[in-house]
């Protein structure tokens, strides 16, 4: 069942979004070489901590870190290590806030220094399939209007479309109804309503779309070990049109 929110509870998850996004910003300052994604993350539990939110991604399922670091090859879901960061690199910064029971969802890529050309196109093609899928969540479209304008997109620039993680509802639950693949034929899924909140998430590899797990159970690789990249916001459907409540423009 897809639970549709109030604007009250839209604000809540704002306000959420607010600390996720002022969190980024923070994060965005750290990316050099030589720091460790587990330094990001001791960084990102407090500075969540001290905002008055809990990291929502501790303890979920047995996860046990407050973000998901994902460098290089990995899709998402990457455990946060202490192997420094090297110039060329880029990573995956993915975090989930709950503020008084009001939870945003929000993943950015980085890059680590100077990185090759192919990295660099990729970062900012993969941030476009985001906003490419957003301009499609109004009211009267489907789920698959989304899915499809980010596959499309994507295929168009030579990108294999991650199939097996998708985008999903949220609220005051982390994982909701709908389900939002980033593949898929336009016109088809559940139809876009005012208060419907989900996240849109595409990741996009230089290589083929097929990933695999490590033995961690958690971490996604792509499958021929070609550079993966992941932008991700949650948006409420507005009748004004999309509202992206993990801004980090505000």
């Amino acid at each position: 069942m897809i639970v549709i929110k109030t604007q009250e509870q839209i604000s809540k998850m704002k306000e959420a979004g607010k600390i996720l996004a002022d969190c980024h910003h923070e994060i965005r300052n750290m990316i050099k070489p030589g720091v460790t994604t587990w330094e990001i993350d001791q960084f990102a539990q407090k500075f969540i901590e001290k905002n008055g939110a809990i990291a929502e991604q501790i303890g979920y399922n047995g996860y046990p870190y407050a973000t998901c670091a994902s460098v290089n090859d990995v899709i998402c879901h990457g455990f946060p290590k202490k192997e420094p960061l090297k110039n060329g690199d880029i990573v995956t910064i993915d975090m989930v806030v709950n503020l008084n029971g009001w939870l945003a969802d929000s993943a950015w890529s980085y890059a680590v220094g100077t990185v090759s050309e192919v990295a660099r196109q990729l970062l900012d093609d993969a941030k476009e399939s985001l906003y490419i899928g957003i301009e499609q969540a109004i009211v009267g479209n489907r789920i698959g209007d989304i899915s499809n304008a980010v596959q499309r997109f994507g295929e168009s620039k030579g990108y294999g479309v991650v199939r097996q993680f998708i985008g999903h509802g949220i609220g005051s639950k982390m994982h909701e109804e709908p389900q939002v693949p980033h593949y898929g034929p336009a016109g088809r899924g559940p139809q876009l309503k005012e208060g419907m909140v989900f996240t849109i998430e595409p990741m996009l590899n230089t290589g083929g779309y097929m990933a695999v797990i490590d033995s961690d159970g958690w971490t996604a690789r792509t499958k021929d070990g070609s550079l993966s990249a992941q932008y991700e916001h949650t948006i409420a459907i507005t009748k004004d049109g999309p509202l992206i409540l993990t801004n980090q423009n505000s």
